[in-house]
């Protein structure tokens, strides 16, 4: 089903409104996706005639498709962000999608991450022709909490030897800063020092492939699946465990959590969540954890008998 000629221009206006804002070309293509097939379902009505049973009717559909409860949530979210652009370019005088609920999600599922102790054995496993450039990726994923998309944006003026500190441009093109422990400051250094040359002399990438490009985010994920490949075969605890590229950034976050060292908001900045309940997954501890917690517990009683 197409889209008509006065659709077509009112998401033209969308598209130029999430360029203008910085959106990433992922981000952009995830909304413009979610709002085009929306406006598909309506190809007669003009945005300003859309209501809210409209909204929740196209909603339903998505669950009902067997997507899931986050996908009719994101969908939701693009939707909403939608109609405020409509509204303030005077597309639309309300927005139907404000009052639409969030589907609830479960929130208390354990992430699935490496143990502290077997995350080393990873980084020990590597083994490729570029290995401090791989070393590096997984490294960072594993001891920073790095996203695949930070990583494959990472240039050399974000790092920041003197400082010891990466300058990491995140989602929604928002920035932080990681102070690095001195073990990856050393490893950066030397990644640095071994940089493959890129094709063009002005490419300021961090990582370049091969062919003397920035690395792709596919080859930066193919790093870790190699990787996983080998730890699985030396690890057979998590032989049936999926794991990816993202595991490690939940890794990270674990670990540092159970040391003990770190609050939540602290976290969450590290992390670059832009909602704390987001870094709140992190919150949970291992049932071993719980039991050593509970046997250095030593109550004082009066004498019962049993």
């Amino acid at each position: 089903m197409q889209i008509d000629e006065q659709n077509e221009e009112v998401l033209e206006t969308f598209v130029i409104w999430l360029k203008d804002r910085g959106y990433t070309k992922e981000t952009q293509n995830g909304y413009l996706h979610d709002v085009r097939l929306f406006l598909r379902s309506f190809p007669d009505k003009p945005v300003s005639t859309i209501r809210k049973i409209d909204v929740m009717g196209h909603l339903t559909k998505i669950r009902n498709s067997g997507s899931g409860e986050r996908a009719r949530n994101r969908a939701l979210s693009a939707i909403r962000l939608f109609f405020k652009i409509m509204i303030e370019f005077e597309f639309a005088k309300s927005n139907p999608a404000i009052d639409v609920p969030k589907s609830k999600v479960e929130k208390n599922k354990v992430p699935v991450y490496i143990e502290k102790n077997d995350l080393g054995g990873l980084l020990e496993l590597v083994n490729s022709r570029y290995f401090m450039r791989d070393l590096t990726i997984l490294a960072l994923m594993s001891y920073s909490g790095l996203r695949v998309g930070e990583i494959h944006r990472l240039n050399i003026a974000d790092y920041h030897e003197q400082s010891g500190q990466l300058a990491i441009l995140g989602k929604g093109r928002k920035w932080r800063y990681i102070p690095l422990p001195t073990d990856i400051v050393l490893l950066l250094k030397s990644c640095l020092a071994k940089r493959l040359n890129p094709r063009r002399s002005q490419e300021n990438a961090f990582f370049i492939s091969r062919f003397g490009r920035r690395l792709s985010k596919r080859a930066i994920q193919y790093v870790a699946e190699k990787a996983f490949g080998e730890f699985k075969k030396a690890y057979p605890q998590y032989k049936d465990t999926h794991l990816s590229s993202h595991k490690l950034r939940h890794s990270f976050a674990t670990n540092l959590l159970a040391t003990g060292h770190v609050d939540l908001r602290t976290l969450q900045e590290l992390l670059g969540h832009e909602d704390i309940s987001t870094t709140q997954i992190y919150t949970h501890v291992s049932d071993k954890a719980k039991k050593d917690a509970m046997a250095a517990i030593h109550p004082v009683l009066p004498i019962f008998n049993i």
